[in-house]
């Protein structure tokens, strides 16, 4: 489907239930979902689309951002209202849809998301290695990075294809991603109700976040699943699926 200067994939199942939007991590494309979805209602109307660069979609050839191409997606669709389902990086898209348009979002799963200005620990090593390894040309080197920092619960092939997949992604983006407008502070203002997941294993960093997002929204409440790492639509689909399925109804 056509966005501003551009092309992405997307997929709208249709269905006489609810309507989900289900927005990938960017250590993952929209494959990821595919566990959690069958495992959901027959009725629900899902939609996913891969972001630019990500597996099926072609690379950026202009500037873009995030939100504008969910927003996109939505319109197409003809989309006015639906639960939203955003993992780690598509978490903070997620968001910022529930800031711009919150009459858009009738709830929000979040699955270990980040938000694009929140204040990163500059000493964190995997900052470190992922610039110096992205800076070098190392795609194998990325991938290495992601599966270590990721995918902590076992290097599985459905694990290693969303990590190499999203390592392709990055360097056909090139610089072409634009920042989304900041959200880290204005949390406080989601009135919509909040359900954030997160895996037992998770990276400490993306864990001290998802704390920081979880007081700072005031309908929200956090579940953490025992065992499961970053990838937790791999990890443990029916318990998110169920957990996504009680949250959206």
């Amino acid at each position: 489907m056509p966005v501003s200067g551009g092309e992405v994939w997307a997929d709208d199942t249709g269905g006489d239930g609810p309507t989900l939007v289900l927005i990938h991590p960017g250590w993952g494309d929209s494959t990821i979902w595919e566990p959690v979805m069958e495992r959901l209602p027959e009725d629900y109307r899902i939609v996913r689309y891969d972001t630019r660069g990500y597996g099926r979609s072609p690379a950026p050839a202009a500037p873009f951002t995030q939100l504008a191409d969910l927003i996109a997606v939505l319109d197409h669709f003809e989309v006015r209202s639906a639960a939203v389902v955003g993992h780690s990086g598509g978490g903070g898209t997620a968001i910022g849809l529930a800031l711009a348009a919150p009459d858009r979002v009738s709830a929000l799963t979040l699955l270990a998301p980040g938000v694009q200005d929140y204040p990163w620990p500059p000493e964190d090593p995997y900052g470190r290695e992922f610039e110096e390894l992205f800076t070098a040309g190392d795609p194998e080197g990325l991938a290495r990075l992601g599966m270590r920092t990721w995918a902590a619960a076992g290097a599985d092939p459905a694990a290693r294809a969303q990590v190499y997949g999203a390592v392709d992604a990055f360097f056909k983006q090139g610089n072409h991603e634009r920042p989304d407008p900041p959200a880290y502070d204005r949390l406080g203002s989601i009135a919509v109700p909040v359900l954030v997941v997160i895996g037992e294993r998770e990276y400490p960093m993306v864990r001290d976040c998802v704390e920081q997002i979880v007081a700072r929204i005031p309908q929200s409440r956090q579940v953490i699943l025992p065992g499961a790492d970053h990838l937790l639509p791999l990890r443990a689909p029916a318990e998110i699926a169920a957990l996504i399925t009680a949250h959206s109804s």
